[in-house]
Parts: structure tokens; sequence; C-alpha cells
């Protein structure tokens, strides 16, 4: 049977809000930790978006969605850095594989993750499982990385110690090696396979290392000069229609990708960020290539939002990841 058009869509989310429901299964899992991160707060990310209602706003689309809770992990001790330069690691590594150990299950059920974070560090565990099954299905992985920072520091470099900095390196197959090695493989990632956008605070040492990494990165004064549907354009080149049937799109948004007068709620603010809009056009531009299969949330901190105002506008952007648009398009 053929998908159904989005008008077809519209039409039977009007009859019947759960008509979809089959179409398309996703899993919440919360991973509730700032271990990684410098500031407390975003362990109570998860509990955030639930409170800001996003698994009914999903259901609204037909979607079939499942909370399993929040996993348990060690308490963050808040220590100081290690012999390697890292700060939590042993509870940052206890952490991941929990992730990846959710995430993983979930992708072999055939459902969507959706991982509620938590802070960046997060992402190696997450990304990790979603690179081994694309090895075992054999998929190719996209991975588009929303941050307003590269993530791609190494243990030596590292100006504060914190892995929350250092996830992209990680799966590029740099720094510790359990941390490295989580797929089953070195690298999980390959760094052309991952586009970073909405980069606009990279430290001095980073910048060498995306370019020895081979990231495609669209930093803000590309969006600035070439606009968000231009930038997104390029980003998503190949995954629409034939040939890009076999890509298993994931999407690593950290709040901080936001400019901060819209979301104040995330630990790492940096002025300068996306507006409302350019935000939109970007998840409703992933939206259209219907191939996003796993989400990541992270650096939602409540404890520093104004409520909760963040998480509900993170709820909004999540749903047009889901097909919320103001008109039938397509």
């Amino acid at each position: 049977m053929n998908a159904p058009s989005p008008l077809q869509k519209e039409e039977l989310l009007a009859q019947d809000p759960q008509a979809l429901a089959a179409e398309k299964a996703v899993t919440l899992i919360g991973v509730p930790t700032d271990v990684g991160a410098g500031r407390l707060g975003a362990a109570m990310g998860p509990d955030a978006l639930r409170v800001a209602q996003l698994g009914r706003a999903l259901a609204r689309f037909g979607v079939d969605v499942q909370d399993i809770g929040n996993l348990a992990g060690p308490p963050n001790p808040r220590g100081p850095c290690d012999a390697q330069g890292l700060r939590n690691y042993a509870e940052c590594l206890a952490w991941n594989q929990a992730a990846h150990d959710a995430v993983y299950a979930q992708l072999q059920a055939g459902r969507m993750p959706i991982m509620l974070g938590g802070d960046h560090t997060l992402a190696t565990g997450s990304i990790s499982a979603v690179a081994r099954h694309c090895r075992a299905t054999g998929q190719r992985l996209r991975v588009l990385w929303l941050d307003a920072h590269a993530d791609c520091n190494l243990p030596e470099i590292s100006p504060t110690g914190n892995l929350h900095g250092i996830p992209v390196a990680s799966l590029c197959g740099h720094g510790p090696e359990p941390l490295a090695a989580m797929s089953g493989g070195i690298p999980a990632v390959q760094g052309a396979q991952i586009c970073q956008i909405g980069l606009r605070s990279v430290d001095a040492v980073e910048k060498r290392i995306i370019q020895r990494l081979g990231l495609e990165v669209f930093d803000m004064r590309a969006i600035d000069e070439q606009g968000m549907r231009a930038v997104m354009q390029q980003a998503l080149a190949g995954l629409s229609g034939p040939e890009g049937a076999d890509v298993h799109l994931h999407l690593s948004f950290d709040v901080d990708f936001l400019d901060p007068e819209i979301a104040p709620g995330t630990g790492t603010t940096v002025r300068g960020g996306p507006n409302y809009r350019e935000a939109q056009l970007c998840m409703e531009m992933i939206a259209d290539t219907g191939r996003l299969a796993s989400l990541d949330i992270v650096e939602l901190n409540p404890a520093l939002d104004i409520r909760n105002q963040t998480a509900e506008l993170v709820v909004d952007l999540v749903e047009s990841l889901f097909g919320k648009s103001t008109l039938v398009r397509g």
C-alpha cells in the first residue's frame, strides 16, 4: 500500500486523530542526568518536556507514543577532573551505556527512539546505538547536529573537562576508547556523515579539529548570509525521494541551538542563535524529507527557565518535525 499523501493525512486526522497511529511509533526515553555538564539542572529536562505535554502533542498527529519513563544511573558527584582531564568520566560512561542500550532496544523493536536529556554527553550513547543499528540493517546514517557549540573537544585540550564538550570527537573515534567504541566499531560515525548547524561558540583548537574530522558545518554566519532555507537544502541534499530511501536520519537537538531570547532554559546560552521562524523552518524542512528516524533533545535546563517556556517551545518545534504546518504542502 502506498503511503498516504499529505492531504490524505490531514483528512484522516480530521476524521480520526488515531487513524495514522500505526504509521509511526515512537518511544520517549528519559535520561535524567547533568553529569557531563558544568551546571546542574539538565537532569530535570525529561520531566519538563513531559510537563509541556510532549507525548500528548505527538499523539495528536497520529503517532503511537510510548513513554518508558526515566532510565536509572549514577548521581552527579560534582567532582574534580581526573587524570585524563575529564570530570565525572565513570558516571558519564555509565549513563551513555544506559542510553545506548535503551535506544538500540527501541530501534530493534521497529520504533523511533526520542531520547529526552539530560546533557549532550548522552548523544555519544544514543548515536552509537543508531550507528550499530545502521550497520546491522545496511542503512546509511546521516546526523544533523543542531547546536551553538561544536562539541569537538578532546580530553587533553578541553578547557573545562566537562564531557558534554566531547561527544562529536568521541563518535568520530577520538577521546576515551570506551566511549569511542560504544557502537561496536571505531569510529561510530565518519565526520562526513555529521552536519552541524547553528554553531557560534567554537574553541580555537576545535576549529582545527572540525577540519581534521571533515565535518560539514553551517555556522551562524552561513545562516545569516545564505538564509536558513538554503542551509537546510544543502544539509538535507540527497535525503528526499528514491535516492534517500536507505538513509536513517538522526537529529541531535541541543536547546542552546536556539537564541536565548526565545529559549532561556539551557545552561550554555550563546547570543545570536536562530529565531523562532528560522527554527520552525529548519524543523519543517527536516519533516519534509520523511527520513527522520531517531531524535535527541538535550540540554533543556528548567532551573534556568521561565515558567517552562523553553520546554513548551521545544514541544512546538518537535510538532513541526512530525508534520505540523500552517497549510497542506506536498
